[in-house]
């Protein structure tokens, strides 16, 4: 059945093509065309003549108008009629209102111009003969009315219409607003095809596009007077103002304005500009009073909007944040990873902690977010910046090795913050433990046990064993307990940028601490001079995620460039951040002009010295941004009085193109810390030659270079003393000059070694030994007992009995 409807549907569309193909439907659909054009060619034509059928009846309403209107000023105004029968010559100017007539008994106005009725529009008559427009008149006279000695054109004056005599406040009535008399508008005006078109009488029905320009007329500026009003005080919120401006604020004239400064001294024009100390003299001298109020900035915008943010009832309880500090090698990132259960420690290079790492933990139900801080000397900044961002402090302290300097200086940051302590004294498994010993230092240093009568917790702990690290979590839950941390979750997030880093394939990724509000993807960010939207979001175990609350890590991808640690963090709008951004870059040019103008004689006088020495160059690449910060702090205190190092560039980051050409310019040698060069640098640094030095460990960067410094210091000699000889006999060599004959009272005499020449037991110089004999034969040195030649380099004045002490030069290795 399906094969068989198929074949019909086959069959109908081939009948169908067969009947479409046929002449007499083309025949048809051309007949159909025709007709079509008939009928709109028709309605063209009926179009037209209804339109001029509309305009015709519009004329002879407009001329029925002009007729009434005609009718009403003869019947306000009476005209005069003037006959020239009843009129003579005595009188005929007797009236200056009345009219006169010409030649063709044609009256003239009150203007001196012929008063024609609309019969004689376009036709004149020069005696019998009239013309008609576009014939040139004949000047002959051929009337028969025309006798020599008679006025040409003189008839008997039949009455005609003439003017009507209208006062001119009428006639100004009548024809105001600069209309035309009825009578002058002899011509009917055409209408425009735009008025038919408004009129209805144009019709676009027929594919026409009909497209009309408004003609622009200039309108009438009206003078605005200037209300000039009594102000008694007035506000300044900038530094200078100009004379308008200040007019304006004042309420005073500019010519006022401008002569007290005259007066004062000062010359001036409206565009002028005066600082506000002379402003307010001039506003003084005139009566009002001028204050200056310094102009809100963004940054105070931005203050405010977070002090308004925080409301009572939306603040929830939030996880506490702890810093975990200490001396190097005491134990801090093993406790972390006892907490975490996981092994951190193995990934650090040299089991040293490089920078902060941020981590959030569950205990005992609830969220504690740990911050592990690096211990050794030379992340000072990176320990003071964990202190300043957390809530509670663990400080640990290795029970067998005690107080150390790094103990001391964290003890220090966390006074500083304010913040409480826990004290978590560590490798209590060790045999040399001594958790008394450590208490008591700790009670040296003002940080008493609570057991000792003091306020600090102190918890022994094996972070190795897994010993108590229960209970220091619940001393921590307990100390967040009674601190009642609180955030709103519902504002725009604020938080510190802990780290920062530059990656090859995601840009500049920054370890954001969230402390308020929530951060999401999307939010636009700023935070010292970077900012950005975020496009992506990721915990501390890579992670992605939309949003982040109070207390909780994440790095943040989509920054301008990468943040300084340390920076706060605000999610704002566009605009405001924009406006922020551009703000800081404007403080912070200024605040260099500042430094660079405010240099002092002292400042001088060490750069001057500083550049007497020799220079080492070094640029840093670090993998983040607290590693490089710790290292250039390290490398600017390393000094000597022969060589200062100077750090040109330190960047977070691999090693690219330009930084290799900064290098070889520069004759510098890069420093990668934790990083590496991309492919395209290194085949510059073989080109170049430059050099590059590979770490991940601080303290061999500081090794290194202290070692390249030392290789620059100018060598150092100590004398050696060798021996003595004495002059016996000073004879003369022809050609060869003055030699000693001498003998050897001690040690021995080499040749080409330094001397001092002693006589009477003062030294009279030191000089070279140029040549050592003994008979004719040159040697290499002369032992005690021997008698041998001497001759010193430019010194010929030696004398029998004089002392030779010979020394040698060795250099002295630092």
């Amino acid at each position: 059945m399906a094969i068989k409807e198929e074949n019909n549907k086959i069959e109908n569309i081939k009948k169908l093509e067969s009947v479409l193909q046929s002449k007499s439907i083309k025949e048809s659909i051309k007949q159909l065309e025709d007709a079509k054009n008939l009928l709109e060619s028709f309605y063209g034509k009926i179009s037209e003549k209804f339109n001029s059928i509309k305009i015709k009846k519009l004329e002879e309403e407009r001329e029925r108008e002009k007729e009434a209107k005609q009718e009403a000023i003869k019947q306000a105004n009476p005209i005069k009629i003037v006959n020239s029968e009843n009129n003579t010559n005595n009188n005929r100017f007797a009236n200056k209102n009345n009219t006169f007539q010409n030649r063709q008994n044609k009256p003239f106005n009150n203007n001196g111009a012929f008063a024609r009725s609309n019969s004689f529009k376009n036709e004149r008559s020069f005696g019998d003969k009239p013309f008609n427009k576009g014939e040139k008149p004949s000047f002959v006279n051929k009337s028969a009315n025309f006798k020599a000695g008679t006025k040409p054109g003189v008839k008997s004056i039949k009455p005609s219409f003439v003017e009507p005599i209208i006062n001119i406040k009428e006639k100004e009535r009548v024809f105001k607003n600069k209309k035309k008399p009825v009578e002058q508008t002899q011509e009917k005006k055409a209408l425009s095809k735009k008025a038919q078109f408004k009129m209805s009488l144009v019709n676009d029905d027929l594919n026409e596009t009909v497209k009309y320009r408004r003609v622009k007329t200039k309108k009438d500026v009206k003078e605005t007077e200037h209300i000039i009003t009594t102000i008694e005080k007035a506000i300044m919120d900038t530094e200078n103002i100009t004379v308008k401006d200040l007019s304006e604020k004042i309420g005073k004239p500019v010519a006022e304005i401008v002569k007290k400064l005259f007066v004062l001294g000062i010359m001036s024009t409206i565009n002028s500009s005066i600082d506000f100390d002379t402003a307010e003299l001039v506003s003084n001298e005139l009566g009002v009073t001028l204050e200056y109020k310094k102009p809100e900035t963004f940054e105070e915008k931005l203050s405010k909007i977070i002090e308004n943010s925080d409301e009572e009832e939306k603040l929830t309880k939030r996880a506490p944040v702890v810093t975990v500090m200490g001396h190097v090698d005491h134990g801090k990132t093993s406790l972390l990873d006892a907490i975490r259960k996981t092994n951190v420690i193995s990934g650090e290079a040299g089991g040293i902690t490089q920078h902060i790492g941020a981590y959030t933990v569950k205990a005992n139900g609830q969220m504690i977010t740990f911050i592990d801080t690096p211990g050794h000397a030379a992340f000072t900044a990176m320990r003071e910046r964990g202190a300043n961002i957390t809530d509670v402090a663990i400080l640990v302290v290795a029970a067998d090795d005690g107080i150390m300097p790094q103990t001391l200086e964290a003890i220090k940051h966390i006074k500083n913050a304010g913040v409480p302590m826990i004290v978590a004294i560590n490798k209590i498994d060790k045999p040399t433990a001594n958790i008394d010993k450590v208490k008591q230092q700790l009670a040296d240093h003002d940080v008493l046990s609570d057991e000792w009568g003091g306020d600090t917790i102190m918890v022994p702990i094996s972070a190795k064993g897994n010993q108590n690290i229960d209970k220091l979590l619940e001393m921590v839950i307990l100390q967040a307990d009674v601190l009642d941390l609180k955030a709103n979750p519902e504002r725009k997030a604020m938080g510190t940028v802990i780290e920062a880093k530059i990656d090859k394939g995601k840009g500049p990724v920054a370890t954001i601490l969230v402390q308020n509000g929530t951060l999401k993807v999307g939010d636009t960010i700023i935070t010292g001079l970077a900012v950005g939207r975020i496009r992506a979001m990721f915990d501390e175990n890579g992670k992605s995620v939309k949003s982040a609350g109070p207390s909780v890590p994440v790095s943040v991808l989509g920054l301008s460039e990468v943040p300084q640690a340390g920076d706060t963090l605000h999610a704002v709008d566009e605009k405001l951040s924009k406006q922020i951004l551009e703000e800081r870059k404007t403080k912070l040019q200024r605040e260099r002009v500042s430094n660079a103008s405010g240099v002092s004689a002292e400042d001088l006088f060490h750069k001057a010295e500083d550049n007497m020495k020799k220079q080492l160059n070094v640029i840093i690449k670090a993998d983040v941004q607290g590693s490089c910060e710790a290292l250039t702090d390290s490398i600017n205190e390393i000094t000597s009085d022969e060589v200062k190092i100077n750090v040109i560039s330190h960047t977070v980051g691999h090693v690219n193109e330009t930084d290799v050409t900064l290098a070889s310019t520069a004759n510098a040698i890069i420093v990668c810390f934790n990083t590496k060069a991309d492919n395209k640098a290194k085949d510059l640094i073989d080109r170049n030659k430059v050099e590059v030095y590979y770490s991940r460990v601080l303290y061999d960067v500081i090794d290194f270079l202290t070692e390249r410094m030392k290789s620059m210091f100018e060598p150092k000699y100590k004398e050696v003393y060798t021996g003595k000889a004495e002059v016996r006999m000073v004879y003369k060599i022809t050609g060869v000059g003055f030699v000693a004959g001498s003998y050897v009272l001690d040690g021995k005499i080499s040749r080409n070694c330094k001397t001092y020449v002693i006589r009477n037991g003062e030294t009279i110089g030191s000089y070279n030994l140029e040549s050592l004999k003994i008979r004719k034969d040159d040697v290499k040195e002369v032992g005690y007992g021997f008698e041998c030649g001497i001759r010193l380099a430019k010194f010929e004045e030696l004398q029998a009995g004089d002392i030779i002490e010979a020394y040698n030069l060795e250099k002295i290795v630092f």
